[in-house]
């Protein structure tokens, strides 16, 4: 065996080596690194060549050469051996297969012997190709008690949020949960989950925080890097609880919104608004109130909700009456909480259909006919100036006008403004925003049914009686369970990855309403072809005064 210097561009491949398979870009990296920074450790191994030839063949350390010319290096050590019988696969098994890699303590040992001799962590992560943050977490072993490393180094180790957990306990509290925890002859494996819940303490993080690093130190907030946690992501937190929970909602109280609350939350996390408000599942319109509210997270999480209009006192004594209201003789399918999140869901999906589903002309006109006969508008001519909903419609009609002050559009400027004008309107809320059946109706012409969203979930189910939510396992592998909420529950698991929408959300009405609805509006309509239509008369004779547009101009009428 001679130990010399070589060019290592010289050195030929072993065809017949044991690592065929290209090493990884990561791999090659951190040679190159270590290489670079302090050189080849290991000589690689070669051989004269055979066959006349005069060169030499690399039997051991293909990679090592070839970052060493990756390097720049004009030459490097070599050992020189004679050729074996086997021409060298034994060897080249050997040093691929009976290496072991360091165990993460043994690195933590190795990098703080290196601190001690002088390196910074930024000099040993570039020598061992591995990223500062990796070098940062492996110092934390520095933290956990030496009777726990000794066990660790047996290669009976923690995963990585258990190390995270007992790193950041103090060693006094590390040696009480040690002593009930540690190994026995009987068992001498570790259950880590047991030694890291042991030392759990509650943790808020920055993430989590809508106060600033102004408000956070005026709380004495001090954050700690969770160095364990995914680089890209703030790992920052706290323990300090109670200040980061006091700093988070002094946060709200200066950014509460007008007539907004501060809520508390129940023991499920949901927010306790005020009594008789109901809860807006949908989007929060301009009326709607805010209330907001911290998670089990220490988040601010903020809901939408809306209070009750106030009664109209009746002049006979008697109580205001709904649409067909009956009294119920037993529980409702849906109870009141439930309509009213139907109504939100509704009216979002109406509103979101009329916004992207495609719509013909004659289609779109006929809807803005039905608009205009919800109980939600209010038509006046004359000196009347306060007319319900009609401000925010001049945005629209806007688009329809040119600058010479005439009508002056094309088709898809008037589309638009139609189906803005119809978003406007069209509503099926439970207040005096519900433009009745012809919402419905619009919606089930437009195909809006499409757009209602998942009602599987825990809130809308709950809102169900008890026949109600079993007829929901119909056409699904849930079988209704001896309690309510063990088939809700299955239920909500079965459709989180699906959509469910309840019969009574669907946009089509029942066929009892919808023939009293007609036949209260034929009686009108029937009443008015009595009478002569002094406004088409008008608009015929406007019609002869256009020559041959009479008849479009009739139409228009």
């Amino acid at each position: 065996m001679l130990l010399k210097k070589v060019d290592p561009r010289a050195l030929k491949d072993n065809p017949d080596r044991s690592r065929r398979t290209k090493s990884t870009s990561q791999a090659d990296a951190l040679l190159l690194a270590t290489i670079k920074l302090v050189g080849i450790l290991q000589p690689p191994v070669i051989v004269p060549e055979q066959g006349g030839g005069n060169g030499y063949l690399i039997e051991v350390g293909h990679r090592r050469v070839k970052q060493a010319i990756a390097a720049g290096l004009d030459e490097i050590e070599v050992l020189e051996v004679e050729v074996s019988d086997d021409h060298g696969a034994m060897r080249s098994m050997i040093e691929n297969v009976a290496r072991e890699p360091l165990n993460p303590v043994d690195q933590w040992r190795g990098i703080e012997r290196l601190v001690v001799l002088g390196w910074t962590e930024e000099a040993i992560a570039a020598a061992l190709g591995l990223a500062p943050r990796r070098v940062r977490q492996l110092r934390l072993f520095g933290s956990v008690l030496p009777a726990m490393l000794d066990h660790m180094a047996k290669g009976d180790m923690p995963n990585e949020q258990q190390l995270r957990t007992i790193a950041a306990a103090p060693v006094d509290d590390q040696k009480e949960v040690w002593k009930k925890y540690k190994p026995s002859k009987d068992d001498p494996k570790v259950t880590w989950w047991n030694v890291s819940n042991a030392l759990t303490k509650t943790r808020m993080y920055a993430k989590h925080a809508s106060f600033d690093d102004e408000l956070a130190r005026a709380y004495g907030i001090e954050w700690v890097e969770d160095l364990f946690g995914p680089a890209d992501e703030d790992g920052r937190y706290t323990t300090n609880v109670e200040a980061f929970l006091g700093a988070q909602q002094e946060w709200m109280t200066n950014h509460l919104p007008k007539r907004g609350v501060i809520a508390e939350v129940n023991s499920w996390g949901e927010p306790i608004l005020p009594p008789k408000a109901e809860r807006v599942y949908g989007k929060a319109g301009k009326s709607d109130r805010i209330a907001m509210y911290l998670d089990r997270n220490g988040t601010v999480q903020s809901v939408a909700y809306r209070m009750p209009a106030p009664k109209k006192a009746q002049g006979n004594g008697t109580s205001p009456a709904g649409d067909a209201a009956e009294t119920p003789t037993g529980r409702p399918d849906v109870t009141r909480r439930g309509i009213g999140m139907i109504g939100d869901f509704r009216t979002d999906a109406l509103h979101e259909a009329l916004s992207r589903a495609p719509i013909a002309n004659d289609t779109l006109m006929a809807l803005l006919v039905l608009a205009l006969a919800g109980r939600n508008i209010t038509i006046a001519s004359g000196t009347s100036d306060d007319v319900y909903g009609f401000a925010r419609m001049d945005r629209h009609a806007v688009r329809l006008i040119g600058q010479d002050g005439k009508l002056g559009f094309d088709e898809d400027t008037l589309q638009q403004a139609a189906r803005g004008a119809l978003i406007e309107v069209l509503s099926c809320r439970e207040n005096r925003s519900d433009s009745g059946i012809v919402a419905r109706i619009a919606g089930e012409a437009i195909g809006a049914d499409a757009f209602l969203p998942n009602m599987g979930t825990e809130e809308f189910l709950s809102c169900l009686s008890r026949p109600a939510l079993e007829g929901s396992c119909k056409d699904t592998p849930v079988l209704p369970r001896p309690r309510v909420k063990e088939t809700r529950a299955a239920l909500v698991a079965h459709f989180t990855d699906g959509r469910f929408v309840h019969p009574s959300a669907l946009f089509a009405p029942d066929s009892a309403a919808l023939a009293n609805w007609l036949a209260k509006h034929e009686a009108v309509a029937e009443d008015e072809q009595e009478e002569p239509h002094t406004e088409l008369q008008d608009c015929d004779s406007g019609a002869e005064a256009q020559g041959d547009d009479a008849e479009q101009f009739r139409e228009a009428a």
